[in-house]
């Protein structure tokens, strides 16, 4: 009898043990699922990647934008720390910059035929562009780059030169004056901007790289989360210039760089602080964190070549409260609101310009206060592409902003809505970023959006 109770009690003592074993297991299981980062590849593994989608991008992303540009031969030329924008996306993974003068020349022949990809350089320029420039043959590079113009005989060569568009703006003066001072006239005449070109370069996402960049933007999205928490932002200690250094810090040990520096910013309910009519330059850098406080984080990270551009939301409990206030809460959904009627208006074809009027002319006729800056995503931060608004010029956007929109291309889903609220007696600004990609009929978030205020204290979790 003795045995059977102690077996019996044994046996009870294992269950418990083991259900609060597994409870652990489950707790630290939910704990680290909750905080996790996407896998981060090693440097190694970067170069492969990046190599491998240069590739298939010069076999199924150029060929086409030739062939619609018209451009049948294309010129990309800089020299060392001088590197074009398109140059860089175009370089080897191990390639740091250009060497010495390096010039691309990519001829489209024709009749559906490859493109040929050379380099007129002392060196190969990786594996995808062949040298074709023998210095002991022809010691001007100059003049060897004429002759090929004159072989292959193109009717319409593009160079990066553009009014409007940085990215296509990368042939500098010098260069420009040395190309047309050493090629025939009539080819001289052939010259001409490489803008469409260049822009369709830059813009066009690929399903190779739109399957990995939601993981990219998720890193982002899990580092703003735990930055936005008591681990590391504590109350009437933590300063946003904290914050700010606990990003690029955090930025740098996960792997990744940031394209640039971060801002974190408060909005409290003090009426002298009037914090939604300071401009984006001259918000304040370094304040005392404090309960009750609407915190905001402008945040962006480069991964394989790909950037991500968010802000996002959090809110300070005060002792006694487990949420945020109602009317921040209102507030907030305001925020997602302007979102969903901007981004019903993605349509082929439609500018910049149209599409911001049309969602500003919605967004107000039901009593919302938008502001909306917008801007294309991917090889930049602020990418090539059609401008949809800037927060100082919602009337539209000259040039930038006439340029249409194309399918397979991402964007930076920036804008904000101004609220009054009553218990602050004042206004303040939702300002919300996401990155998201439109397929030519819908535009997805790349990794979700913020639907929720984060609280500071709170158990971390994924952005929903």
């Amino acid at each position: 009898m003795k045995r059977v109770i102690s077996s019996k009690l044994n046996l009870t003592l294992f269950m418990k043990a083991f259900i609060f074993s597994l409870n652990v297991v489950i707790f630290f299981a939910s704990f680290a699922q909750n905080n996790y980062m996407p896998k981060t590849l090693d440097m190694k593994e970067r170069s492969v990647i990046t190599d491998r989608w240069l590739k298939e991008r010069l076999a199924t992303v150029l060929p086409n934008l030739m062939e619609k540009s018209g451009i049948d031969m294309w010129l990309i030329i800089a020299r060392e720390y001088n590197e074009d924008p398109i140059l860089k996306t175009m370089l080897p993974s191990t390639w740091q910059s250009a060497r010495r003068t390096t010039i691309l020349v990519i001829y489209n022949p024709g009749d559906k035929k490859p493109l040929e990809t050379m380099a007129m350089s002392r060196y190969a320029v990786g594996t995808l562009f062949t040298k074709v420039w023998d210095k002991e043959t022809e010691p001007n590079q100059w003049k060897a780059l004429a002759n090929l113009i004159k072989e292959k005989n193109p009717k319409k060569i593009g160079i990066n030169k553009s009014v409007a568009f940085g990215h296509v703006d990368g042939l500098s003066a010098t260069h420009y004056d040395i190309l047309t001072s050493s090629l025939e006239d009539k080819y001289v005449k052939r010259l001409t901007s490489a803008e469409s070109l260049g822009i369709g370069w830059l813009e066009t996402r690929t399903e190779s790289e739109m399957i990995v960049y939601p993981g990219i933007v998720r890193m982002a999205h899990q580092i703003i989360a735990e930055g936005f928490s008591d681990k590391v932002i504590q109350p009437g200690i933590t300063t946003t210039d904290d914050v700010v250094w606990w990003y690029r810090d955090k930025i740098r040990s996960a792997g990744y760089t940031a394209w640039f520096h971060p801002s974190v910013s408060i909005q409290r309910k003090d009426e002298a602080s009037n914090e939604h009519l300071r401009s984006f330059s001259v918000r304040p850098e370094d304040e005392v964190i404090l309960p009750g406080d609407l915190l905001h984080v402008d945040f962006g990270i480069t991964y394989l070549r790909l950037n991500t551009d968010t802000q996002q939301h959090a809110y300070v409990l005060k002792p006694g409260e487990k949420n945020p206030p109602k009317f921040l809460i209102n507030a907030f959904s305001q925020g997602n609101r302007v979102q969903d009627i901007f981004l019903k208006n993605f349509k082929t074809g439609k500018t910049g310009n149209e599409i911001l009027q049309k969602s500003l002319t919605e967004a107000r006729d039901i009593g919302l206060k938008p502001t909306i800056y917008t801007h294309p995503i991917g090889y930049h931060g602020h990418g090539a592409g059609p401008t949809i608004g800037m927060w100082d010029q919602q009337s539209g956007v000259p040039v930038t902003g006439d340029y249409p929109l194309y399918p397979h291309t991402a964007y930076s889903i920036e804008l904000n809505n101004t609220t009054f609220i009553k218990e602050w007696n004042k206004e303040i600004r939702i300002m919300l970023e996401e990155d998201a990609y439109f397929d030519g009929n819908i535009v997805r978030y790349i990794d979700g959006r913020q639907t929720k205020l984060m609280t500071i204290p709170r158990t971390l979790l994924p952005n929903n």
